[in-house]
């Protein structure tokens, strides 16, 4: 019969505080980095580090740690992979975490950090409850990730070679632990540049075709906003022009369309590059759009392992199961690409990238006690 969770609150409080007052911005997670590293190593991890930062122009890779299964008798045991990322939003640096009637806050100059340290701590502390206390387990992955606040670039760029899990669990959203999300949509960016003619704003306006206007012309009537229940899109940034003497020669606008649906994110992408593309002739300019894929959508089956072993061990717990659809990507678009099943646990975080950030300090302590049950659970799962 698996055992209840129980866990170190005060370690993991400790450890969360510590954690967050690191600072680790998209593409700096080095300090961070070796920190966990050491402490993966310690646990009884080998880690792997690889060149995603390297390709992305930061200064730390992927962190991906394999632990043995407990003994023999559970080697055959599914692999369980946990994953995190290490990089937070800006402000970042200088946290100054402070609890507060059960409520853990910044000083409200920054953020919290609680994303995603929230996550990290609840596997760090998943991993040592299980090396304390010999708890029977299977094979496990801790994947903790760089440059996902970016656009989930860091597992974007993991080395897929280093992965063998069966299932995943990614410790990062909001929520009380107990929820989880099971569907998401894949996102696609497009960059449209128009290309007028420059001309001397004062002398000789009329020989110019001003691109900024253009680009008004076009954005009139572009796609834009929900599009439906499950796809959106959105302009974002819009830069043009060098100097108000001068009719602006360029124009570049910042575009994302997202969907759960595979078609209709294709669908959507390519309804606003035509609209562009066949708008060119009416404003006489030259327009070309790129489009670069962030990630792909994911839905998980109801019954699929990964969430009936999240549901039961939340269920364990006494914690209310909820099963959500999001409007936002994560690591788990990737691992699901990578063909592993992922869902995104629920840790609690709240306001997250903004200074209001918090995390009531049960939540912080619900979610390492989920992820602990999880792999208790988890021991039982035949390959």
């Amino acid at each position: 019969m698996p055992q209840t969770a129980v866990i170190d609150e005060k370690r993991v409080l400790d450890e969360f505080f510590e954690l967050v007052k690191i600072c680790c911005s998209t593409h700096d997670e080095r300090e961070i980095g070796d920190l966990l590293t050491k402490r993966l190593t310690e646990l009884g991890g080998m880690v792997h580090e690889d060149n995603a930062g390297e390709k992305l122009g930061g200064n730390c890779g992927n962190l991906v740690a394999d632990f043995p299964a407990s003994d023999a008798a559970h080697e055959n045991i599914q692999t369980i992979m946990l994953t995190a990322h290490m990089d937070c939003v800006e402000p970042c640096e200088g946290v100054k975490p402070v609890l507060d009637n059960g409520i853990i806050r910044s000083d409200g100059t920054t953020i919290l950090g609680g994303d995603d340290k929230a996550g990290v701590v609840a596997v760090l502390e998943t991993l040592r409850q299980l090396k304390e206390k010999n708890i029977l387990h299977g094979p496990l992955q801790v994947v903790f990730t760089t440059s996902e606040e970016n656009g989930v670039h860091g597992s974007q760029n993991l080395d897929t070679s280093l992965l063998h899990s069966d299932c995943g669990f990614t410790l990062d959203t909001h929520g009380h632990p107990g929820s989880m999300t099971f569907m998401a949509p894949g996102k696609n960016q497009l960059h449209i540049h128009i290309e007028g003619k420059a001309a001397h704003a004062g002398i000789a306006p009329e020989n110019g075709i001003n691109a900024i206007i253009a680009a008004g012309k076009l954005l009139a009537d572009a796609p834009q906003g929900r599009i439906d229940e499950e796809t959106t899109c959105n302009v974002g940034r819009i830069v043009g022009g060098s100097a108000t003497n001068v009719v602006a020669d360029t124009c570049d606008i910042y575009y994302e369309s997202r969907s759960r649906n595979k078609a209709k994110l294709d669908k959507i992408t390519q309804d606003i590059v035509e609209h562009f593309e066949k708008g060119a002739a009416s404003v006489n300019c030259k327009i070309t759009a790129e489009v670069s894929p962030d990630y792909g959508p994911y839905v998980l089956e109801k019954d699929s392992p990964a969430i009936q072993l999240a549901k039961k061990a939340a269920e364990k717990l006494d914690f209310p199961v909820s099963l959500e659809e999001s409007g936002g990507g994560s690591d788990a678009n990737h691992f699901n690409t990578y063909g592993v099943p992922t869902v995104v646990l629920a840790v609690g975080m709240e306001n997250a990238h903004t200074k209001e950030e918090y995390i009531k300090e049960k939540d912080l302590y619900d979610a390492a006690r989920w992820a602990l049950q999880i792999v208790i659970e988890g021991a039982e799962l035949k390959k």
